[in-house]
């Protein structure tokens, strides 16, 4: 069971978490991939997904692409715990306005999760990996947005999650959230 490492209850009775743990493992209704444009799950975050969640995850995502950065669609959940994964394409740190492009990919991503009507998911750290966006600033930028999220949208999205395997990635998003909220 993945470890919720931060936890913050809205007035609205919404959460966000700071998760340690394998993303492929939650029990979420979506988990978000990390994805490219092309929706080649071969590494990282999205080679974990396809090789736990099976094959017809590659073969739905073929269908699908491209997708332009700060952009994000679905694709079933095979055999994942989670009924689908949502793709999102995260800027590559070094192409210009990535911080905008993150904010646009999670945004798309939380969109697709409201048209699927699901009342929660889990993000990896979008970008930071191979795309080597900065993870301070990735963490601003996503509990920045996912709180002003949470606390002025009507959503049928109930608990968002932030879930990383990597202790460093955690310890920054824990840093940024205790600054955020006072901790």
């Amino acid at each position: 069971m993945n470890k919720v490492e931060r936890e913050r209850i809205f007035d609205n009775g919404k959460k966000l978490q700071i998760v340690q743990g394998d993303l492929t493992e939650e029990d979420t209704d979506a988990i978000v991939n990390a994805a490219n444009s092309h929706l080649s799950h071969g590494g990282g975050v999205a080679g974990a997904i396809v090789r736990k969640g099976g094959y017809v995850i590659q073969e739905e995502s073929n269908k699908k692409s491209p997708i332009p950065t700060g952009k994000a669609t679905f694709t079933s959940g095979g055999n994942l715990k989670s009924k689908y994964v949502i793709h999102a394409v995260g800027p590559v740190y070094g192409e210009g306005d990535e911080d905008r492009k993150l904010l646009s990919a999670i945004n798309s991503s939380l969109k697709v999760a409201e048209d699927l009507n699901i009342s929660s998911v889990s993000f990896p750290a979008v970008s930071s990996g191979i795309f080597g966006f900065p993870k301070e600033r990735c963490a601003e930028i996503f509990i920045n947005a996912l709180d002003e999220y949470l606390l002025n949208k009507e959503t049928c999205i109930n608990l968002i999650r932030l879930c990383n395997i990597d202790a460093k990635t955690v310890e920054i998003f824990k840093k940024i959230f205790d600054l955020k909220y006072g901790i």
